[in-house]
């Protein structure tokens, strides 16, 4: 049985599965396995011996506020507003997709209640909270603006969302393709990713003086305990517009 583990586990990173999603996958199935064989289902324990999928968490790359500039203007309108609603709001991949304008509840204050779910491609409960729970977040104006004008060229669905695609909303594949080719345009940074406009946003908040328990509440409170680990790369002093 641990065999087949093992043979899993090698599938999981030929598919290109990320060592984190790794690490969630073996320890479920280490606990339902575990159960199993603790109820007498196995003979023996199936992963004994197996050992599990190394996760080191990657420096994030934070860019330069003329890096996000440049960003903006090369990605289509599409990517440009979801970057615009990780560095002016801190909003994660999933969170951003599904950005709307019923979720305007001030013209400062944006509520983040949903984001598209990687497996299903739609809407779906926040990470690490229930059903109908959310959080708001701080909204400058240069990102109303771009709400705002995204919905006067593009219009939106019935339902409000800005964002969509052929099955009705904007995934995370397409994303990664309109991703893949900005990185290719914009200048080389070692190690940046799409993930790192979200960070600019932290950055930016920490910087300025913004109290660092405020900043983590906004970005969805685990940052709080890991911001020690980030390094900033060629960090920017952005102006708060």
């Amino acid at each position: 049985m641990p065999i087949v583990v093992e043979r899993f586990l090698d599938e999981l990173e030929s598919d290109g599965v990320g060592r984190g999603n790794q690490v969630n996958i073996f320890r479920t199935l280490k606990t339902i396995l575990g159960d199993a064989s603790r109820r007498g289902a196995m003979a023996e324990d199936p992963v004994k011996g197996v050992q599990e999928p190394e996760y080191v968490r990657q420096t994030v790359v934070i860019p330069t506020l003329a890096y996000l500039q440049e960003a903006l203007t090369t990605a289509g309108d599409d990517l440009a507003l979801e970057i615009m609603m990780m560095a002016g709001c801190g909003l994660r991949n999933g969170e951003a997709p599904p950005v709307n304008m019923n979720n305007l509840v001030a013209d400062d204050v944006y509520r983040v209640h949903e984001q598209i779910h990687s497996n299903t491609h739609r809407p779906a409960k926040l990470k690490h909270r229930k059903v109908g729970e959310f959080r708001e977040v701080p909204m400058p104006r240069s990102v109303r603006e771009a709400i705002e004008r995204y919905e006067e060229k593009h219009g939106t669905t019935p339902q409000g969302y800005l964002l969509r695609g052929p099955s009705g909303y904007y995934t995370e594949p397409m994303e990664r393709r309109r991703a893949r080719t900005l990185f290719e345009r914009l200048p080389a940074m070692d190690g940046m990713g799409m993930y790192g406009f979200r960070h600019y946003f932290a950055s930016y908040a920490h910087g300025n003086g913004i109290p660092i328990i405020d900043v983590a509440e906004w970005m969805g409170r685990w940052w709080y305990t890991s911001y020690g680990s980030l390094t900033s790369v060629n960090r920017a002093s952005p102006r708060s517009e």
